[in-house]
This record gives structure tokens, sequence and C-alpha cells, in this order.
């Protein structure tokens, strides 16, 4: 039977995708198969691969944040150097091309997947650190002078407010080699999973800072941190920390144990905050990009 991929519609097939994903990245949240659907746009694929009739592994493949096509491969350990990943990779890649894309880009999280990523014409561009904090007893903690903060639960429309400019600034000043492009759509629904977990500062009117959480829906106990931003003229006043620590503060009081985040390797900044609120270095994530079409593997 050897390798076969087809794209996965059905939700079984979605759940088929999910379950590769959670065993591949076991320590990060996967989104539930309705935000995958509601993440969806006419430029999205969603892959599974079997070899020999075994669930084996799953691509993801659209536009990326980064604007260029996000290919996305993940094979099951087990069923690494049989194909599987050739085979992903060139199906996504050629859905990339009928989209008229010229360049591609996706993300590696140790050697041998750097190297196979290099057999194809990819190369590193930036890394991504993973930091995680064990929740114990938080505090909320004291506002500075002048912040208020509201949940998204109770003001919507502060965050459909906080994407231009808070947001749109945090994007191009977030550190990544290339700024992140969201769409106002995207940063009401993608960026968005947790309105209860999700806080937005006000100086008087003026939306000034944003933080939250993600909801982890297949394991209640762990959180991934959503965006935290400050406009420029109100950082180094304390609003930062005191938006993490009111996220903390809601993770204690709702039984989640462990929060996690991706942070860009050159964001220094908001790094050593989450070192002085009790994050510590845990995983990496390396992006590469490269043309389409690919590269020969060798």
């Amino acid at each position: 039977m050897g390798v076969e991929v087809r794209e996965a519609r059905t939700d079984d097939e979605l759940e088929a995708w999910r379950r590769v994903r959670m065993t591949v990245l076991p320590g990060e949240r996967c989104k539930s198969v309705a935000e995958m659907r509601a993440m969806a746009t006419a430029e999205t694929v969603y892959l599974i691969a079997t070899l020999d009739g075994r669930l084996a592994g799953s691509g993801l493949g659209g536009r990326s944040s980064y604007d260029y096509a996000g290919l996305h491969p993940r094979v099951i350990p087990g069923f690494r150097r049989r194909g599987v990943g050739t085979a992903l990779l060139s199906a996504l890649a050629d859905h990339a091309e009928r989209l008229g894309f010229r360049e591609a880009g996706t993300s590696v999280e140790d050697d041998g997947s750097l190297a196979f990523a290099g057999r194809f014409g990819f190369r590193e561009v930036d890394r991504q650190l993973e930091q995680v904090r064990a929740i114990g007893a938080e505090a909320p903690p004291a506002l500075p002078a002048g912040i208020r903060v509201v949940t998204v639960a109770e003001r919507p429309d502060a965050w459909t407010s906080a994407y231009d400019p808070l947001a749109l600034r945090a994007f191009a000043e977030m550190g990544t080699y290339r700024p992140i492009v969201v769409s106002p759509a995207q940063w009401d629904g993608d960026w968005l999973s947790w309105p209860e977990a999700t806080v937005v500062a006000f100086a008087g009117d003026e939306i000034v800072g944003v933080a939250g959480l993600e909801l982890d829906s297949d394991d209640p106990h762990r959180s991934e941190q959503a965006l935290t931003a400050v406009l420029r003229p109100w950082r180094r006043r304390g609003i930062a920390t005191a938006l993490k620590r009111t996220t903390l503060a809601f993770a204690a009081a709702n039984d989640v144990r462990e929060v996690s985040t991706w942070v860009p390797a050159a964001n220094t900044a908001i790094r050593a905050l989450n070192g002085r609120l009790g994050f510590v270095d845990r995983g990496v994530s390396i992006t590469v990009r490269g043309p389409l079409p690919l590269a020969p593997g060798e």
C-alpha cells in the first residue's frame, strides 16, 4: 500500500489530523476541529498521510502569518525516514504553487527536521523560544495608577478596537525577522479563544494594553498565553507586568497548572519580563524559508 496522502475533510479525518499533531507536539495546545474549520480559508488545506493503512502523518498548508505559503508536514516518530514527510511536503508545495505562491516557510523543532527541510532548499531565518511557568497561588496584582482592566467577555468591542493601532504596532515591533500579517477578521477570530481570560487595559478611554490566555480544550490544566502588548508611550509603567499577572491569577482561579508562551528569540524585553515572572525556557521553534518550486530533495 505504501504512503497515501489525502485531504482531511470530515470531522473524523480532522480528529486524525489532531492526533498526529498532539503526538508530535505533546506540549502544545492543538486547536479543536471547530476552531480548525473556523480558521480555514479558501487557501487552507489539511492533509493526513497513512503508511500501509496506518495513520502516519499530517500536513497543513495555506497563507502564513508572514504572508508566504506555510507548509507544515508532521510525521509520527515511528514512521519517519520512510517517505511520509517527503510525500506530505510535496503535496503541500503543489497546493501552494497552485495558489500562486513562489516562497514558502515552515517551523521545525529539532536538528533532524532542520536537516530534512534543508534538503528541499529551506534555510533558517528566525527562532522562537518556548517559555513555561508552573501555576501556584497567584494573587491578582495592583494596577498602575490611572489604569483599569476589563475582560473581553465584559467588553467584546474592546478587542476589536485594540486591533488598530495597538495590535498592528505590536506585530510590527515583535522582533520576528519579518512582520507578522494579521487581518482584522483574524484578530477577531484566530487571536481570541478565551474572552474571559483576555484583558484589555484602559487609561481613560484609550486602550493601552492587552493580554490573555488560550483555552486548551484537550487539557484544561494547561493554557498558552496570547499576545501581550502595550502601546509604546505607556511602557515602563508596570502595565505589561500587571496584565500578565492578571492572566496568571485567572489561570490559578480556573485550575490551570501550567502556562506556556512562544517568544521571538530577538525579543529580549518580553523574554526578560517573562523571566522575572518565573517563566523558564523549555523548547525552540526554528523558522525556515525557501523558494517554490522546492529544491529536489537528496
